[in-house]
């Protein structure tokens, strides 16, 4: 009788927090895909249902689709520099001997991290900017004056610029998370691998890399996931322009709802981003689950 009334007790205590999600985060997932069926016009309050017209217009967008591969390249270029990249500037400071080094370094590279992405984003709106900004100023400065440019302006450089920006803005904490990972492995293992003739960068790759593969895949899932969830840096610096060249699904998504009143076509981008994050945290749980039981 007490084990039942202890557990009606929890059970107490947990529905008021699954009732916050249920409608809070799940009964607007079911909604969107409701209002993903229907053409609307949320000023005048007009709808109409269109079942799968908005999903086979997604198709024949070319915005959505450069949209699309704006963010699976700002995926692949993340991937590169805040998994592999940080990675390695992790493991290169780890294993400097200096604690006060260690200590002044790890500072030195969070602190791009502890500014937010807004801020970070004007502040290299103004770096970028093409008569005033301080990057074309050093390029005349060190004779490389014929690489200047309107970086935002471009189509052909805006997604670039934008990205650059971000992996500034997000390098250091990926950094961070790996230097713990690195701080984990027991210090026995890198003094038997000394002990037997093993250098830097054998240790690395035989070492440190294997003892951190669960990071590393952890990192790489949330990595991808946040690069199709991108919207604040882009819209500070460019808002999707020039030509709609830097737009991302997030933006995308916003224009078309609350600029260009179409929320039936909105909620189905948002869908889409719904189903490619879903995915990857479903392939997270599954490497993850794999690993520990491999281990």
């Amino acid at each position: 009788m007490r084990a039942v009334f202890q557990r009606a007790l929890g059970l107490a205590w947990v529905i008021p927090a699954l009732a916050l999600v249920g409608v809070f985060v799940y009964l607007p997932l079911v909604q969107n895909f409701g209002f993903s069926a229907l053409e609307w016009d949320i000023y005048s309050g007009e709808q109409e249902f269109v079942g799968l017209k908005n999903y086979t217009k997604l198709l024949d967008d070319p915005i959505f689709w450069t949209s699309f591969g704006n963010n699976l390249l700002y995926a692949v270029i993340s991937i590169v520099f805040q998994v592999f990249g940080a990675l390695l500037l992790a493991a290169l400071i780890e294993s400097i001997s200096s604690d006060r080094w260690r200590r002044n370094l790890r500072a030195i590279y969070f602190l791009p991290s502890a500014i937010s992405l807004t801020v970070a984003g004007l502040l290299f709106y103004f770096i970028y900017e093409p008569n005033l900004g301080p990057l074309n100023h050093a390029l005349k400065a060190v004779g490389l004056g014929e690489f200047t440019q309107a970086w935002l302006g471009q189509e052909s450089t805006a997604m670039s610029a934008i990205i650059a920006m971000s992996q500034w803005q997000g390098f250091g904490y990926s950094t961070l998370l790996f230097a713990v990972a690195i701080q984990r492995i027991p210090s026995e293992i890198y003094g038997a691998a000394a002990l037997d003739g093993t250098g830097p960068i054998r240790r690395f790759f035989h070492v440190t890399l294997p003892l951190v593969r669960e990071m590393t895949g952890l990192m790489m899932m949330v990595t991808i996931s946040g690069a199709f969830q991108v919207f604040n840096e882009v819209m500070v610096m460019t808002s999707g322009g020039p030509n709609n060249s830097t737009q991302v699904l997030g933006t995308w998504l916003y224009r078309s709802g609350f600029v260009r009143n179409n929320f039936g076509y909105a909620a189905a981008i948002a869908t889409v981003l719904f189903v490619i994050t879903l995915g990857i945290a479903l392939a997270q749980m599954w490497v993850t689950r794999r690993r520990r039981v491999e281990w």
